[in-house]
């Protein structure tokens, strides 16, 4: 679902994925990582730092 709403975020800002791992300070396959909803070993100081880059917050919350 986060990765979802990343994608969307970067398509409605017109980010490439080049231009979001360079705006994130990391490397394109990072990001990779990050979009792929399959990943399961995504930290979430990476999550933080591409939910601040499209001026968003992540939200963590156990129910």
């Amino acid at each position: 679902m986060i990765t979802l709403q990343l994608q969307q975020a970067m398509k409605a800002q017109g980010l490439t994925r080049a231009a979001m791992a360079a705006e994130m300070e990391t490397s394109r396959a990072q990001l990779n990582r990050v979009l792929d909803p399959e990943a399961s070993n995504v930290t979430l100081d990476t999550l933080s730092r591409a939910a601040h880059v499209l001026g968003r917050a992540l939200k963590v919350e156990l129910v």
